[in-house]
Order: C-alpha cells, then structure tokens, then sequence
C-alpha cells in the first residue's frame, strides 16, 4: 500500500540495520514537505457557508521504548504488559492494542452508513516502531487502509510529533529539530511520502509549550523548516501580548503563536486552541460536539468563519476512552448526519482542513488574535524588544525568578501540578550530556558531509539520544523508569565515547 511518490522518489525503507528509519533522508523528506499546495481543500465535501460550527478531535496514542527485553533489548512498553500480564494493568495490554487500530474499522464503517467523520490522528514513533517490532500487521495495515486509500483521506488526519515523545521545554533545543524529522522519516517509511505531504498540523507532547524566548523562537522555525503549518496549543499556556489571558471567544478561531528571541528577531505560526485540561471524558463523552452547538460563526477580517472547538486525549488510556468513547463517537457521527447529511450546521472538521477552508474564503492569518507563551510578557516588560540581547533576557529572567513566585521558564502543558524539571536532575543532567556528546561527535561531520546521516553509527546514537528524551522517564516517577533512562544514557555514552 506504500507507493513512491509522483515525483519519482523510492519508498523509504521501515528498519535500517534493524532499527527504526529516523534518518538518511532529509533532503528528500525536505522537498516533500515543503509542498504548500492545499492537502484537504481539493476533496473536501463542506461548503463553507453551510457551516455553522466545527468539533475538531485528536487521538493522542503513544507506548514509550525500554531497554527490558529478555536480555536487556530495546522493546516497547505494550509489548512488555503482553510479556508481564501480572504486574499492574498489564491484563489491559490488548485493548490497548485494539485502541491503536479500531479507528481503522470506525472510520470505513462510518464512511459506508453515510456518515461524514473526523479525526486526527498523533501516534508517536515509538509506538509506531513497536508495534512493528511485535509483527502487529494488523494494527499498521488497519491504519495503513484509512492513511493510504483514497477514499478515507478525506476523514482522517495525521499531526505530526516529536519521534521519541520529548516535552519540548525541557528537550536541548538542538534536538527539536532532530526529533520532528526523525518522526516525519518514520511515517514516511511506513505510509509512504504522499501520505507525508498531507500532515501539516503539530501535536506537542502534554501539550508542552516552551516559553524561554530561544526555546519558543527554535520551536517555531523547526516546524516551519520541516513544513509544518499550525499547531494545536493548551489554552493556559498562552496569553495575549499585553499579558492578559484569552478572551473566551478567542480560543475557538485559529491564532498566530508569536515567538521573539533575545536577540529581537520574530516568528510566527498559526496556533488552534485546545481548550480545557487533558480530561480524556472531553473525548471520550464527545464533550467537544455537544460544546460545538452553543457556537456560531465569528468574524476574522473581512470574513466570516465557524468557531471550532478543539480537544485533543490519549485514544487509549482510561475505561473512558477503551469504552465509552466508541459509543459516542459514533453517537455523535449519527447525529451530524441527520443535520443536512453531516454536511450542514454543526459539523467535524479536521484543522488542516478547517484552516484551508477559512483562508480560501479570504480570512488572512495576519488578522488572526496574536498570542505569545505565557509569562513572556513580563520579560518584554523588562526588556525593550528592539534592544533585546542574550545578556538582558538572562537578567530579566533571574530578575523575575528571585521576584515572582508565579514566574518560571519551564513550559507550560496540559496540566500545571506537574513538572518535567523539578526534581528530575538524575535524568536531565544525562539527557543534557548524551545530547551534547552526541553533538560535539557529529554536528561537523554532517556539516562537512550531509551524507553521514545515512550512517548506522549516528542512526544508533541518534536513537539513543531521542530515546531517552521520552517524557516518561520522569512522568512516570522515580524507579524502574528512572533506571530505564540511566541504563539508555549508559548505551548512548558507550556509543558515542567508542
């Protein structure tokens, strides 16, 4: 089902020496990407103007990689609870692999009773890499049958990610880049280049913002290199310029998520509001739809647009996403279509295709509301933007720190009484240094020949380095996952200094 591209290009092999495809091929995945002709507009079946309001939902499906093998090997975490039904909620192990594919027989299904659904899609390549590596065929066809055929790309979407499900604050900025091309390599190695092209949206892990200047300002121009067009933020993890929250109406039209580094220089991209908290009973009860009826259309410049509500959750974890969301979902499905042939009125929409619909229409992102990561108004209230320098950031930012017990520089996601930095040297400290050997080692050796990323010695130690870069080692507390990370760090090292 994977075919090369129209331009010619070969498909993209799946393992390379056994490992996952996150590398060797940036020039080609380039070139594919930075297609900015419309994805969706071209096969939509909605008339703007029938329109009144739009749910757009995502399915966030992610299992992080573990040294924990029978001998140490690199696996994934779904296929250890099928290797250790005992321990924990592991008995859970097969709806969750259920979870992974079911939307590959919903959406068919769906599609043949008349319906007209949506659903966006964020698999992280972890999970991707695992179920090949447990010979899940099944799971992967079944998503291959709605990403490949033609007549499903309409309903489904694929965002994009970070490859290894890195919260981007805390990730060493030169590794952003690293891990949103790692995961558009993989994709492209299993679904092929022409499915590639149509991911245009970002789906952050946690929802993760990074709110240091640099941070924000690499974040942006990353996605924007690798052809990114918008990306879906938490609503608390922004703020207006003047340092006020969103207005309520605000967050259900696109925004523009500006970015300023502490040398001045500016960056923008489209931003979709994902509001509330990670609650999975948002989706799961389709909390999103009902949410959806209470709205109507709202001006952008000259244009009038639909509002849409936009709600991401795991597609996997809790009784209420394994059980009641099927139900709703298709609850929700058979309602939109006795509205008009779900066609009319309050409708699905995916956000690339929302966004092409509203922008041919005539609404310009540049009269979209402006927003920027939240607490940086207050280090522009410091720093005068057209004499920023590194040096005058910095102060701020102690300034503010010793000041303001509500400032900090750690991001911002979807939940405030977590943190990925406080107490977690033990892992950062190793991330931080794997990073910068990994680096050190290759930066100029890439730089002099591009070709060395089509090396298996920096495919290996690129995985390492991603690797442990997965949120989990610390979400997930102190421990067995922490142990994890230390015995990834020392393979990473022993790669590196060998």
């Amino acid at each position: 089902m994977v075919t090369a591209l129209s331009s010619g290009l070969s498909p993209l092999e799946e393992l390379k020496s056994g490992l996952p495809n996150i590398c060797g091929w940036e020039a080609e995945i380039s070139s594919v990407v930075q297609d900015d002709q419309p994805v969706f507009l071209p096969a939509t079946n909605f008339r703007l103007e029938d329109i009144k309001a739009g749910m757009s939902c995502a399915l966030h499906m992610h299992q992080p990689t573990i040294p924990a093998g029978e001998s140490g090997e690199l696996i994934n975490n779904l296929q250890y609870m099928f290797s250790h039904p005992q321990e924990g909620d592991n008995h859970n192990a097969e709806p969750f692999a259920w979870c992974y594919s079911r939307m590959g027989d919903f959406i068919p299904q769906l599609v043949s009773e008349g319906c007209n659904p949506r659903i966006m899609l964020d698999y992280s390549g972890n999970l991707l890499w695992g179920l090949r590596q447990m010979g899940r065929e099944d799971i992967l066809n079944n998503l291959k049958r709605i990403t490949c055929d033609p007549q499903y790309q309409p309903y489904v979407e694929w965002l994009g990610t970070m490859w290894s499900h890195a919260v981007v604050p805390s990730t060493p900025i030169p590794d952003i880049k690293l891990h949103i091309q790692a995961w558009q390599h993989h994709f492209a190695a299993i679904f092929g280049f022409d499915a590639l092209k149509r991911v245009k949206g970002f789906s952050p892990p946690e929802m993760h913002l990074p709110n240091h200047p640099d941070s924000l300002y690499e974040y942006i121009k990353a996605l924007k290199e690798c052809g990114y067009r918008w990306l879906m933020v938490q609503e608390h993890s922004v703020e207006n310029l003047d340092g006020s929250g969103l207005r309520y109406e605000q967050k259900y039209i696109p925004n523009r998520l500006l970015a300023r580094n502490c040398h001045g220089e500016i960056i923008s991209i489209t931003a979709l509001i994902k509001t509330q908290g990670s609650d999975t009973k948002l989706v799961g009860q389709m909390q999103p739809y009902y949410e959806a009826q209470g709205w109507d259309k709202q001006q952008i410049g000259n244009v009038t647009v639909p509002s849409l509500v936009t709600q991401i959750a795991d597609g996997e974890n809790g009784g209420v996403m394994m059980n009641e969301f099927p139900r709703n979902f298709f609850k929700a499905c058979y309602e939109i279509r006795e509205q008009g042939g779900g066609k009319s009125g309050v409708v699905g929409l995916n956000g690339t295709e929302y966004l092409e619909m509203i922008e041919a229409a005539g609404a310009n992102p540049e009269d979209y509301p402006t927003c920027q990561a939240i607490n940086q108004h207050k280090i522009w209230q410091r720093v005068d933007p057209d004499q920023a320098t590194p040096e005058a950031v910095e102060n701020a930012i102690a300034q503010l720190k010793d000041t303001d017990h509500q400032f900090h520089m750690d991001g911002a996601s979807w939940t405030s009484h977590l943190s990925w930095v406080k107490g977690y040297e033990n892992i950062l400290d190793p991330m931080n240094k794997l990073s910068a050997l990994f680096h050190k080692k290759y930066d100029s050796l890439v730089q002099q020949d591009p070709s060395v990323t089509k090396r298996v010695d920096y495919q290996e130690a690129l995985l390492y380095n991603l690797l442990l870069q997965t949120s989990c080692f610390r979400y997930w507390g102190q421990g067995t996952w922490t142990d994890y990370a230390r015995e990834l760090s020392r393979r990473g090292e022993a790669l590196l200094m060998g």
